[in-house]
């Protein structure tokens, strides 16, 4: 990837605001996923978060606990509502101008997402919390990042996970897992990578928006990224 990053996505999922804890957020996560955060809007780097809910409700398990898809989906979709508010006090404590944003009307929890005013925000150095998805069931917030991303012309959509890129098998579960530092999204699509789903894979490749996907829990990795080193997996056309 040559372009300089000047605007980014950052893909959080819940399971990441959990840190320590098996659900809910984990305050010291919270606080540190800040300060990574001011670090590079300092640099100057416009920032959008899309973040999942997989902390508190993940829409795909409703069906299992008698729930219809559509409803555990919404419930799934409020979920990353109560992240993202936590993502905006958090930055606001530690200094940052921050604006939470939902796919659907949910005043006076946040303001409803409309392009032109996110890309003002952003422009004013404001960090856009976007939340809700895509504001539809049947989408993952990989899907809603990947949207976002192009509605915004995002640079590069980075997703932040806890290991340090895209394997050939999960890394925790299979000993020797070979990491890739470079996948196109054909090969991506073809090999169904389970780090994005195929709906976002197949957006990203479309409009030609790379993917970096890297541990964010390692202190500094974002950062780094946006200075041009080589950090987790690069995927590309």
């Amino acid at each position: 990837m040559k372009k300089p990053l000047r605007r980014i996505i950052l893909k959080l999922s819940g399971e990441a605001l959990a840190g320590r804890l098996e659900h809910g957020i984990d305050p010291e996560r919270l606080k540190a996923f800040g300060t990574e955060i001011g670090e590079i809007t300092e640099l100057g780097i416009q920032v959008g978060i899309v973040i999942g809910g997989g902390n508190i409700f993940r829409g795909s398990a409703g069906e299992s606990a008698g729930f219809d898809r559509v409803s555990g989906d919404y419930m799934g979709m409020l979920a990353t509502v109560i992240n993202g508010l936590a993502v905006q006090s958090q930055l606001v404590t530690q200094g940052n101008t921050a604006r939470l944003y939902t796919a659907i009307s949910m005043e006076p929890v946040g303001q409803r997402f409309e392009r032109t005013t996110v890309m003002k925000s952003m422009a004013a150095g404001e960090v856009a919390i976007l939340t809700f998805g895509t504001g539809n069931p049947y989408f993952t917030t990989d899907t809603a990042a990947a949207l976002r991303g192009v509605e915004l012309e995002a640079d590069a959509l980075l997703k932040g996970t806890r290991v340090e890129g895209v394997y050939d098998a999960d890394p925790v579960r299979v000993s020797g897992a070979t990491r890739f530092e470079h996948l196109s999204f054909d090969k991506a699509i073809s090999l169904q990578l389970e780090v994005m789903d195929q709906t976002a894979f197949t957006l990203c490749r479309e409009n030609n928006l790379p993917v970096i996907v890297f541990d964010m829990n390692r202190s500094g990795n974002l950062t780094r990224i946006i200075k041009g080193e080589k950090v987790g997996t690069l995927i590309e056309n």
